[in-house]
């Protein structure tokens, strides 16, 4: 490999895409930015190629964050692919071993308005403050220690890792939360055992709906943050909550959100000093990685019930089983709890439990089951050896009978094929469905099985994992529903737009029957009790007005 500098930038002329992935597979990204790669002398000077440096995920406080132009020996590193350059060919990337398989793949590109070759550049913005050396020790330790949860006991340990907020504008940030998503009219629901009747729409509320303690913490903390931080640049590398109009308050409140196209992340513009807000999903370990090297300032709002789920993958490597993982492979919590497995198995539903199991009793077609799951296990993996032990876990939101079906079936298989004197060590399972969830859709099962509902209403963000199941439920119990994001899918002529849930939108005119009719009311996890109002304002006036519409009249 030759690593002339200018060889270098004359190829980056032509090819200024930038792309970095990122990801636990090899055929699709998990979690891709965007870098700048700088290649400069030490000490970190002036870059003489007119890059800014950027960290990558170092393997040791030893290693540079900015290669030297002299040919490098290529270095195993703890979670980060070598970059390599032909002389003016294509940039190409050596993979090396990593931590459970996650690894970047990366380009480069310009970062800054100067000509390419420029003898002088800004300094790097990730030149290493006393936080960020305080931490490269601690790193290096976790790395040695060769385990994920060492590494990340070492980043949340640092002084720059935030998970418990900030007292000194707790009171403001809960004073604006109570303002801007409370509600009277759910209050009052709940003060009148949670049936209410307005002009001949009986309202019946799910007992247990919308925020739950981990949302509300959430968003109470990137709010917080906003108050705490009132002149810095603050971050979040995805949706705070799945929740559209929370997250359009946070942009309002001058939160930036990480660019994202796809699977595809954006992490150029993050630089040293910068707060960033991890949502309540959490993160994977390779940006919690990323960002500590950076040295931001950074603020985790991750679910405890999903750390929880983290935990659970500990044990299941110290077993020596495969995490087998209850989930959607694309959603954030999934992505984040995967990159803490070291061996991994996504599956989303039954139907592929069942087939995983009959792979695991009979054997199968190899290639056929590497293709069905390309997208939803770790690098390297191989169903002939890795199944022999499994450990079960799930994304906290998914449904809890499906995910205690699924541990049961794992159960019986490896009792089947292994026999029950090896069952302790084949055969790993946890309970973590988060509380919420749980009480969520047993209130639905409430709702549904008091049988005086005409139709139900499910409110929440058309990507959250755990309102998708609400209304699954409810097409299951075969009553009439409609999932809304917002009020703004329910229209003043008696239409509404809703999905169903499995995704697809749908829209219904008349959905609103004309007379006395009762409405099941529910919202997950993610919802304010404000947005609930705002639907059922819009139901209470579209009964009203087709009262006073006389039957044939146009409208």
């Amino acid at each position: 490999m030759n690593w002339d500098p200018s060889r270098l930038s004359a190829h980056l002329r032509d090819d200024a895409r930038g792309i970095v992935t990122v990801g636990s597979r090899s055929t699709v990204p998990v979690f891709p930015v965007r870098a700048r790669l700088c290649f400069q002398d030490l000490p970190r000077n002036g870059c003489a190629c007119g890059w800014s440096c950027t960290s990558l995920l170092l393997s040791s406080p030893d290693t540079p964050i900015c290669f030297a132009p002299a040919r490098p020996t290529p270095t195993e590193m703890n979670s980060v692919t070598t970059f390599v350059a032909a002389a003016g060919g294509p940039l190409e990337s050596h993979r090396q071993r990593v931590l459970g398989g996650s690894t970047f793949v990366s380009t480069a590109r310009p970062s800054l308005p100067l000509p390419l070759g420029s003898a002088t550049c800004t300094p790097p913005t990730t030149a290493p403050g006393a936080a960020r050396r305080a931490a490269l020790p601690r790193m290096a330790a976790a790395a040695q220690d060769n385990s994920k949860r060492a590494l990340r006991r070492a980043i949340v340990s640092g002084d720059k890792f935030n998970r418990k907020g900030f007292k000194d504008t707790a009171d403001i940030a809960k004073a604006e939360m109570s303002t801007e998503f409370t509600s009277e009219l759910i209050a009052e629901l709940r003060e009148a055992a949670y049936t209410i009747v307005r002009g001949g729409v009986t309202v019946q509320l799910a007992k247990a709906y919308g925020f739950c303690w981990g949302v509300e913490r959430a968003v109470a903390m990137a709010y917080e943050t906003r108050r705490q931080f009132p002149t810095e640049r603050i971050w979040i590398t995805n949706e705070i909550i799945h929740n559209p109009s929370v997250n359009a308050r946070l942009r309002d409140m001058g939160v930036l959100f990480v660019p994202q196209e796809g699977m595809v992340k954006d992490l150029s513009g993050v630089a040293a000093g910068d707060v960033v807000i991890l949502p309540a999903f959490g993160a994977t370990l390779e940006e919690m990685q990323f960002l500590t090297e950076t040295g931001c300032q950074i603020v985790d709002t991750t679910c405890p019930w999903v750390s929880k789920v983290w935990g659970t993958l500990d044990k299941h490597k110290r077993a020596a089983c495969t995490s087998v993982i209850h989930g959607k492979w694309g959603h954030e919590e999934t992505i984040a709890t995967a990159s803490f497995a070291d061996k991994y198995l996504v599956i989303l539903n039954m139907a592929e439990a069942e087939y995983v199991s009959d792979y695991i009793l009979h054997g199968g077609d190899r290639d056929a089951f590497l293709a069905k799951f390309s997208n939803a296990m770790s690098e390297g993996f191989d169903p002939d050896k890795d199944l022999s032990s499994v450990g079960v876990a799930n994304q906290t939101t998914m449904l809890k009978s499906e995910t205690a079906a699924i541990g049961k079936l794992f159960e019986k298989t490896m009792l089947q094929r292994y026999g029950p004197a090896d069952l302790t060590t084949r055969f790993v399972a946890y309970d973590t469905i988060c509380d919420a969830t749980q009480e969520r859709q047993d209130a639905m099962i409430e709702l549904l099985d008091g049988g005086a509902v005409d139709l139900i209403i499910v409110i929440g963000g058309f990507n959250s994992s755990n309102t998708s199941h609400l209304q699954e439920m409810a097409e299951h119990a075969g009553v009439t529903s409609y999932w809304v994001d917002s009020a703004e899918c329910v229209s003043a002529n008696n239409r509404i737009r809703y999905r169903a849930s499995h995704g697809e939108e749908r829209v219904v005119d008349g959905f609103l029957p004309a007379g006395p009719v009762t409405v099941g009311v529910t919202s997950g996890a993610s919802t304010p009790d404000k947005v609930v109002e705002d639907v059922l304002e819009r139901v209470f006036m579209i009964h009203k007005l087709s009262a006073e519409v006389p039957v044939g009249a146009s409208t």
